[in-house]
C-alpha cells in the first residue's frame, strides 16, 4: 500500500485523524460531517480622494491675501457707490497766503512836561501911597529883579512916584513835579532802620547772639522770617540795630527811628520880603504820605531876630499852615522869621490834659523870611 503524499491530503479528520482532501466534507472511516470553513478575505481599507495640495512661500502667501483684501474693498466700494451711499469727495484747491510784513513805529517816549506855556503881555500897574517894589512883587508873585529889569529901574528900586505905571511880569508857571512813591509805615521802618549782616559762627546760638547785640530774640526771629530759636553754622543774618533793647540810664525807652521823609518847602520862597499888607502869610509844603489818625504835621515859626524870642509851634493834618498875626512885628524893622515843618506821632497826654508829641519823620529844610510891622521903612532884600 502506498503511503500518501502530504501535497495531496492535506485534511486531517480530527476524530479519527484520518488524512482527508482538502475538499472532503465527509470522513470515510469514521463518517464525520465537516462543516466548510470560509476564508476570511481580509479587506483593505477604503481610502477618500486626497484634495491637491498647494505649497505657497510666506510672502508670495502675504502678497495674495493684500490683493484678496484690496479686490474686496474695491467690490464694496463699488457697490456702496453704485447705491449712492458713497460719493466721491471734490477736492477743494487750498489757497495759501503769505503773510505781509508789516513794520510799525514804536511811538517815542518823550517826557511830558505839562502844559505849554504861553507868554503873555505884562500887566500895568499905577503906584500908589505906600507902594514899594516888594509889596507890588508880592502882590503878583514875581521877583523884585523881574520889575526892575522891564521897568528899567535902580538896582534898589527905591524911586517910585506916586502915579507911576509900572509893567509887571506875569509869573512863569511851573512845571509840577511828579509825585514820588510812598513808602508805608512799615516798609519806611525797615528802610530807615539800620541792619548789620552777621554770619552764625560755630557754637552760635540765637540767644548768644541777641545777647552779644543787645536785641531781643524775637526781633531777630521776625525781622529774618525764623520760626524756630534753631541757627546753623553759616546762616546769615540782618539784625535790626533800631530795634535793640534800651540800655540802662536815663532814656528807659528806645528811640523808633523816623518813618515818613522830609517834607518839601514850597511856598513862600526862601528869603522873599514881606510887608505891611493885608493879605495873611500861608506857608505851604508838600504832603509826606497818608497820615494815620495820631499823626500831624508841626509847624514851627520863630522870630531870629536879636531879642524878640517869638516862637510859634502848631499841628496840624494839612499842607497848609497861615502865620497868626501875633507874630507880626510892632517896630518899623524887619525882622527874619525861619520856620520848618516835621511829621510827628501823638503819644499821650500830660496830666494836664496837653498832648504830648513824638517827631515821627525828618525835619524839612528851614526857610526864612523878612517881616515888617509898618510901611515907613524902605523895603530890602535880606
Amino acid at each position: 500500500m502506498t503511503p500518501e503524499s502530504n501535497t495531496s491530503l492535506p485534511k486531517t479528520c480530527p476524530t479519527c485523524g484520518t488524512r482527508l482532501s482538502e475538499n472532503a466534507t465527509r470522513c470515510l472511516v469514521c463518517g464525520r460531517t465537516f462543516t466548510t470553513s470560509t476564508k476570511k478575505v481580509s479587506e483593505s481599507p477604503v481610502q477618500s480622494p486626497k484634495l491637491p495640495e498647494l505649497k505657497v512661500s510666506l510672502p508670495a502667501a502675504i502678497g495674495l491675501i493684500v490683493v484678496i483684501l484690496g479686490l474686496g474693498a474695491a467690490l464694496i466700494f463699488v457697490i456702496l457707490q453704485s447705491t449712492g451711499r458713497v460719493t466721491t469727495p471734490t477736492e477743494t484747491p487750498t489757497v495759501t497766503t503769505t503773510p505781509t510784513l508789516t513794520l510799525t513805529p514804536s511811538p517815542t517816549l518823550e517826557p511830558t512836561l505839562g502844559p505849554t506855556a504861553t507868554l503873555e503881555p505884562p500887566l500895568e500897574y499905577v503906584v500908589k501911597d505906600g507902594d514899594y517894589c516888594s509889596s507890588i512883587a508880592l502882590a503878583y508873585g514875581v521877583s523884585i529883579n523881574s520889575i526892575v529889569t522891564l521897568n528899567n529901574l535902580p538896582t534898589d528900586c527905591g524911586t517910585l512916584s506916586i502915579g507911576q505905571t509900572l509893567l509887571i511880569p506875569r509869573p512863569t508857571p511851573t512845571a509840577t513835579s511828579q509825585p514820588t512813591a510812598t513808602l508805608s509805615a512799615a516798609e519806611a521802618t525797615e528802610q530807615a532802620c539800620g541792619t548789620v549782616s552777621y554770619t552764625v559762627q560755630a557754637n552760635d546760638t540765637l540767644s548768644s547772639i541777641s545777647a552779644n547785640y543787645n536785641i531781643s530774640v524775637d526781633s531777630i526771629k521776625n525781622f529774618n522770617g525764623l520760626t524756630s530759636d534753631i541757627v546753623y553754622e553759616g546762616l546769615v543774618l540782618n539784625l535790626p540795630l533800631c530795634e535793640r533793647r534800651p540800655t540802662q540810664g536815663p532814656t528807659p525807652t528806645a528811640t523808633l527811628p523816623p518813618p515818613y521823609n522830609a517834607p518839601s518847602l514850597l511856598l513862600p520862597a526862601d528869603g522873599v520880603v514881606i510887608s505891611n499888607v493885608n493879605e495873611s502869610i500861608a506857608l505851604q509844603w508838600s504832603s509826606v504820605g497818608t497820615l494815620r489818625e495820631n499823626e500831624f504835621y508841626a509847624v514851627t515859626v520863630e522870630d531870629v531876630t536879636a531879642g524878640s524870642g517869638k516862637k510859634v509851634v502848631e499841628y496840624t493834618t494839612e499842607t497848609k499852615f497861615i502865620v497868626p498875626t501875633s507874630l507880626r512885628p510892632l517896630d518899623n524893622t524887619y525882622h527874619i522869621f525861619r520856620w520848618y515843618v516835621v511829621a510827628v506821632r501823638q503819644t499821650g497826654t500830660t496830666s494836664e490834659g496837653q498832648a504830648e508829641y513824638t517827631v515821627y519823620g525828618t525835619v524839612s529844610a528851614f526857610r526864612v523870611f523878612a517881616w515888617s510891622g509898618t510901611t515907613s521903612t524902605v523895603t530890602q532884600t535880606p
